[in-house]
């Protein structure tokens, strides 16, 4: 194995998340992109009781929590600055100071009438912000604003810029801008479409690069590769897609890979694998990583290549239920994990774990468990996947 693949294999828990009042199932994790040494790094974790907990990265004792906010779907920091956003079936994405306690987001980015917002991201700039809707009156529509915050005008909702609505035809599950281009954003859908944007064109139709076929309904969506010119896409019965957009203007096929249910075709060490979570591209090492894992909570790690999928390592431990998210460092490379056990789990090479033996973590990790499971209010994810 090369030095990533070891790097994987060598994970071990070093911290667990103490046990909060209200367990619940953690739905996704963002860390901080801003240097913050004297202070630390923080994690955003998006909660199914419509909260968001703000950790500190090393010690794993959450700061504070913005609670109260029933629909919020996905989180995600900004670039230069500890804002967090969420987008929320309420039609809008709000964003909060990771760094005050108020609660109160300082800033609301507001959708048309009628709009069920159920996926966004912001650009590599933080100029952008683009969301994706619910399928209303047979329109679902990718709406943008103009994410530059004027702290004159916090008080004032944001307005949208304008919204692309002839490209999908159901939900649009999933928004992933490029990682340096601010101009390249991905979409994805019940209906089945991987649609790549050019912002910078003058209207959807110009703008509108590649419309890439998964056949499927889109539950995860990353791009990949050297410069970035890969996408790829996870649907919601566990199929896996792969395409190279360095062939859009060649004679070359631009799918990589098709994989319609990889958990026929993989074969794992530990179990079985139940799920996908998502991708992970390693850029260092010019690699492509998918993660999956076990209802009992095994996490899976996979190597993407041109010929199918390679199980790399698992780990085990950790959770005692269904995986959810999970936030790869590079900088660090560290791993942080969230599941529906109401457990956030910081991995690193090599680490030891001082909080709990083993025996002890897993008991705990049962009886939230146990309390937890009334707290998903994660229907839409749980109605694809059925």
């Amino acid at each position: 194995m090369e030095k990533i693949e070891e790097q994987f294999a060598n994970l071990n828990i070093v911290k667990r998340s103490s046990e909060t009042k209200e367990p619940t199932y953690l739905l996704g994790i963002d860390t901080s992109k801003t240097v913050q040494t004297e202070k630390g790094s923080l994690v955003a974790v998006l909660c199914s009781n419509g909260s968001i907990r703000i950790y500190d990265k090393e010690r794993l004792n959450v700061l504070r929590e913005f609670r109260g906010y029933p629909g919020l779907n996905g989180v995600k920091f900004a670039n230069s600055r500890d804002y967090v956003y969420s987008s929320c079936t309420d039609g809008t994405v709000k964003c909060w100071d990771a760094r005050l306690a108020s609660g109160k987001p300082v800033q609301l980015f507001k959708g048309y009438p009628s709009n069920v917002f159920i996926s966004f991201d912001i650009s590599s700039n933080d100029h952008v912000i683009c969301a994706g809707t619910e399928k209303v009156d047979d329109d679902a529509l990718l709406v943008f604003w103009d994410a530059r915050i004027n702290s004159q005008d916090l008080s004032t909702a944001k307005e949208p810029l304008g919204a692309y609505s002839e490209t999908h035809s159901d939900d649009i599950t999933q928004v992933c801008f490029h990682p340096s281009n601010p101009n390249m954003v991905v979409s994805g859908s019940t209906d089945g479409l991987v649609n790549v944007f050019d912002i910078s064109a003058d209207n959807e139709d110009d703008a509108l690069v590649t419309t890439c076929n998964s056949v499927s309904s889109v539950s995860f969506i990353g791009w990949s590769g050297k410069d970035y010119k890969q996408i790829y896409c996870m649907t919601h019965d566990e199929g896996f897609c792969w395409w190279d957009l360095n062939h859009l203007d060649t004679d070359e096929p631009i799918t990589c890979l098709n994989i319609p249910d990889v958990r026929e075709v993989i074969k794992v060490k530990e179990g079985n694998l139940d799920y996908l979570i998502g991708g992970l591209y390693h850029e260092k090492t010019d690699k492509l990583f998918v993660v999956g894992g076990t209802n009992t909570g095994i996490i899976h790690i996979m190597s993407c290549v041109t010929s199918g999928l390679v199980h790399v390592t698992s780990l085990q431990g950790g959770h005692a239920a269904t995986v959810r998210s999970f936030c790869w460092n590079m900088q660090g490379d560290s791993l942080l994990t969230g599941g529906e056990d109401a457990q956030l789990l910081l991995w690193k090479p090599g680490a030891v774990e001082k909080t709990f033996t083993k025996k002890d973590s897993m008991k705990i990790a049962s009886s939230v468990y146990q309390r937890v499971r009334v707290h998903s209010n994660d229907s839409y994810k749980k109605r694809k996947r059925q």
